[in-house]
């Protein structure tokens, strides 16, 4: 660091500040967030971390410096306990036989308060669910309007709540349904609902999950306008209340005697205590077959993904796709397995 100039000092000293603060990102997830509630809020920027420890390495390979061993030591640290934030290429792509296709969709209520200006929404959604034909289709923020006709679904288990606004989670399946029900979480809307499915010999499990929302909108000048202290504790909190949800999840879960597939929106990164938590001994369908950065939340200027696919150990993913349809906040993905 001796041979640099003042402003490269500057540089690396911001580096050096940067992967400190990654590596202890990286440990966060493996403590829960009711005992390091406002520490938590780092997971969310993990993602933002590692690409800033990108560009420091590249400015240093640049420079033929020896500066660039930090962030390629905090990044390789990453990989190696989180894998990359990104998929070069996908690990399948093919399709074996006895397969099943499951989609996860967050609505947004169909577009139910005109978000997005432009008529028929509620539509369109149906449409493409419709085109994409997956076998099995998970529903956050569902809400049971007019113009939502899923009745090429055979099978369904929906769940809603409200006075005035229906709204909740819903499972629609091609397949029959012998048994479903629901994991109640206190005070809020949110919960988890499941449905047991037969195909063929099998009977498998789907989980649709939705954790507390962090109610951060897509649009940056919102945390412009928002007081950071008051933005960091209302996460703290909301990070709180996901575990106590993940909980109560994972203790209904272990009951369950068959192969199962989890459709969640955790509200969170693949780098926080419930995203690890809820995985567990599940594959993440995104990581055995997807390519990108995977982003399920449509967040101006930065990916994100926090909609997930979970899946039983004994099935093979033969592919995996995020649909960048711009119908809600949130993409639509779906999942092809293959039963073994």
């Amino acid at each position: 660091m001796k041979n640099l100039s003042i402003i490269n000092k500057f540089i690396y000293l911001l580096n050096v500040i940067v992967a400190v603060v990654l590596l202890f990102s990286y440990v966060l997830p493996f403590f829960p967030p009711k005992t390091f509630a406002i520490l938590s809020v780092l997971n969310l920027g993990a993602p933002f971390l590692i690409l800033s420890n990108l560009l420091f390495f590249i400015y240093w390979l640049i420079k033929l410096k020896k500066e660039l061993i930090l962030s390629l030591l905090v990044l390789g640290i990453g990989y190696v306990f989180f894998g990359s934030i990104y998929k070069f290429s996908s690990s399948n792509n093919k399709e074996l036989s006895n397969t099943i296709k499951v989609m996860n969709y967050n609505v947004r209520l169909f577009n139910l308060y005109d978000w997005i200006p432009e008529q028929g929404i509620d539509t369109k959604i149906v449409n493409f669910v419709k085109e994409q034909a997956p076998d099995v289709l998970c529903i956050q923020e569902y809400h049971p309007g007019k113009a939502v006709d899923l009745s090429f679904f055979k099978y369904k288990f929906e769940q809603v709540s409200g006075n005035k606004t229906k709204h909740g989670q819903a499972i629609f399946s091609k397949f029959p349904i012998i048994n479903s029900g629901s994991v109640e979480f206190p005070n809020t809307p949110n919960n988890a609902i499941f449905v047991d499915i037969v195909k063929d010999i099998d009977t498998l499990r789907v989980y649709n999950v939705h954790l507390e929302s962090l109610r951060i909108t897509k649009d940056i000048e919102h945390f412009k306008n928002e007081d950071s202290e008051r933005l960091i504790n209302r996460v703290g909190s909301t990070f709180k209340r996901q575990q106590e949800q993940t909980e109560l999840f994972l203790e209904h879960k272990k009951a369950c005697k068959y192969r199962m597939v989890v459709c969640s929106d955790l509200n969170n990164t693949a780098f926080s205590y419930v995203y690890r938590e809820i995985k567990s001994n599940l594959n993440d369908s995104f990581r055995e077959a997807g390519h990108g950065y995977g982003s399920t939340y449509d967040l101006k200027f930065f990916p994100v993904r926090i909609d997930y696919i979970f899946v039983d150990k004994s099935f093979t993913v033969n592919s995996f796709k995020t649909y960048y349809e711009k119908y809600s906040d949130h993409y639509p993905i779906m999942a092809s397995l293959s039963i073994n």
